[in-house]
């Protein structure tokens, strides 16, 4: 048997992080304006690039997806059902030293398409192409 080093610091962060969020959302219950604030305020915490993503996926959803809330997710911008649990989620390159962002579905977006099908979409830039598929993606998610 090998023996594990445990939590990363990167990981122990994250869990410190989103307990802080979720000590917020209880004391904040019911306010869809605290979790815009704090989607906003990370996102003008990014890289530009990764701010005109961000920034760009929060007016698509907003726009075609009014019924889901922005709220911080393990401190990423994130977008939840009426019950705030979180249907889309944005991952910036820079937060997990990664090449590329990516737009993330949780199980709760209605993607599915036969036996397999994506749920994390890897993203560099934003563009009329990228806008066209998220739109599609976002209406089919909650619909």
């Amino acid at each position: 048997m090998t023996k594990t080093a445990g939590f990363s610091d990167f990981e122990k962060e994250a869990m410190r992080q989103r307990a802080a969020e979720l000590r917020k959302e209880q004391s904040n219950k019911g306010s869809k304006k605290n979790g815009e604030a704090d989607v906003l305020e990370k996102i003008s915490e990014m890289s530009d690039q990764e701010a005109v993503i961000a920034a760009n996926l929060h007016q698509l959803v907003k726009t075609i997806a009014p019924n889901l809330s922005a709220k911080t997710w393990y401190s990423m911008p994130a977008y939840a059902n009426e019950n705030g649990q979180v249907v889309i989620f944005f991952q910036a390159a820079s937060k997990f030293k990664t090449r590329y962002a990516t737009i993330g579905f949780s199980d709760l977006a209605h993607l599915d398409e036969n036996d397999l099908w994506p749920t994390s979409y890897a993203i560099t830039e934003w563009n009329s192409s990228v806008s066209k598929t998220l739109t599609k993606l976002i209406q089919r998610a909650v619909a």
